[in-house]
């Protein structure tokens, strides 16, 4: 339920709370944050140089190499044990080769058939396929009743019949993997599913990258084949298959399944600009934003502006008001973490493996404020004055503290109108699990996450610096500043009082 807060108690909060110790006046160093200087680096984090910034690439690591210069230049030390990057490894497969033969007649890779990189190495040659329909394990039935598969290749057609697809969507059960994942139960060593899409444009033999390679349960190798295939296999029994009279059936065929891959280990980095603080310095304050994004897709680069460009220039930006504040005498009692993540955008890789191997205790850090698309105004926000507001998520959880602390300090200072759109627990976009934050949050670090909303240029090529509203982000850059003050300056750490959810 979201908390409310009496306008004396919002007026008073602050100077309360730090009756022991005055905070400095944090205005000077918060008028320091411009539009011109974060125009000036966005220009730079966004161009056609830094190639869209994928992670483990030549971009993103030109990117890393940015920032890092720049923590340099403001003073702030190396936060990784004497490094400013903290490296992790990525993995990506490369297809090396793949065939399909059945009885001695063999098929082309992407013309018949195709497959998934995720298969594993191996060789396969059954004598027999077992149709299994749909191949769907669910609460409305079992596709394999009655049939023994384990060790076998089986059949499935593709999707599945369109009451039950809205029932498992219904019951929050649907899967993509479902087909793999039934055949996997049922003990079945390889899944061949029918497709009508053949043949295929020939597509890259590179896969997607991956966090992991080892894994809890190994799925079935996976191939889509043609109907062709699918009526070599099956003769006329394929013609009432496809108009939906299943009859689960073994059909005998020497089938040859080959697939063999490469798998490459890259690695990516997350950059790390430490501030320590005076008499509160064990403890710890991290302010976060991804640097990374989608990189190029044939010749064709994602800039990734304000996705995340505009929290990354932030990160800068409010990094160098500290320092100023630093330099002139009035640092922060609390050391701060300035944060720049990478493989946001793969699964939140970067701030993951910060959270699972922290350089500076979990317990001991204070908050985390991450900031992700700030640049931009929502399209879709109908209502109140869309050149002065900032969505705020997460700070009505984990800790008690975080509204009040976030609320009066907006009113003390800036005024932003703060949307909790996003911040509903039925909200579905799901946003609060979306961005790096979350990875502090599981962690139970109290957490604010900043955001702009989802714009038409979210996730293309067209999220570029000249389509950013500087005005705004400088000042929504100033809400952050000036909640990190106060987080990093104040007498107690937040109170850890609510549980995650």
């Amino acid at each position: 339920m979201i908390m409310r807060i009496a306008p004396l108690v919002l007026s008073t909060f602050i100077v309360s709370n730090n009756m022991a110790q005055k905070i400095p006046d944090p205005k000077p160093f918060a008028n320091t944050i411009s539009d011109q200087s974060l125009r000036k680096h966005l220009f730079v984090i966004a161009s056609k140089d830094f190639e869209g910034r994928e992670t483990a690439t030549e971009g993103q690591r030109k990117a890393a190499t940015y920032i890092e210069n720049h923590f340099k230049s403001i003073g702030l030390l190396p936060g990784n044990h004497g490094s400013y990057q903290m490296e992790y490894p990525v993995y990506q497969d490369s297809l090396l080769e793949a065939n399909l033969s059945i009885n001695e007649q063999s098929f082309k890779y992407q013309e018949d058939f195709d497959l998934i990189l995720s298969n594993y190495t191996s060789t396969l040659y059954p004598e027999e396929v077992v149709f299994a329909g749909y191949g769907i394990t669910d609460s409305s039935g079992d596709d394999y009743q009655g049939l023994d598969v384990r060790g076998k290749v089986v059949l499935l057609l593709n999707s599945m019949p369109s009451a039950r697809l809205q029932a498992q969507i219904n019951n929050g059960a649907f899967n993509p993997f479902g087909k793999q994942n039934a055949a996997q139960a049922h003990g079945a060593v390889a899944v061949m599913i029918i497709q009508n899409d053949f043949p295929r444009k020939e597509e890259s033999r590179i896969g997607h990258m991956y966090r992991n390679p080892y894994k809890e349960t190994i799925r079935p190798n996976t191939y889509f084949v043609s109907e062709k295939i699918a009526q070599i296999i099956m003769g006329e029994d394929y013609a009432d298959a496809k108009k939906g009279i299943i009859r689960p059936k073994r059909y005998a065929a020497e089938i040859m399944l080959d697939f063999r891959k490469a798998a490459k280990q890259l690695s990516s980095t997350d950059v790390l600009g430490y501030m320590e603080g005076t008499d509160l310095k064990d403890q710890l304050l991290v302010i976060s934003a991804h640097y990374d994004h989608l990189g190029k897709r044939d010749s064709v680069i994602y800039y990734g502006a304000d996705d995340d460009g505009s929290g990354t220039v932030s990160v800068l930006e409010i990094a160098s008001a500290f320092a100023k504040a630093k330099a002139a005498g009035k640092g922060p009692r609390r050391s701060i973490l300035f944060l720049a993540n990478s493989g946001e955008e793969k699964g939140l890789w970067g701030s993951e493996y910060y959270s699972n191997h922290p350089v500076y205790p979990m317990d001991k850090t204070t908050a985390d404020l991450n900031i992700d698309m700030v640049g931009r105004i929502d399209p879709n926000r109908n209502y109140g004055d869309s050149t002065n507001y900032v969505y705020v998520v997460g700070d009505d959880k984990l800790s008690s503290d975080l509204k009040p602390i976030s609320i009066a300090t907006n009113k003390k200072y800036t005024n932003l109108e703060l949307d909790y759109k996003f911040n509903d627990p039925h909200d579905p976009e799901r946003i609060y699990y979306r961005s790096d934050h979350y990875n502090f949050a599981r962690k139970g670090v109290p957490i604010i996450f900043y955001f702009d909303g989802l714009h038409h240029d979210y996730h293309r090529p067209t999220d570029t610096p000249d389509k950013i509203n500087y005005d705004i982000l400088a000042k929504r850059d100033k809400l952050i500043f000036y909640t990190a003050w106060e987080m990093a300056n104040r007498n107690e750490m937040l109170k850890r009082d609510i549980p995650l959810r």
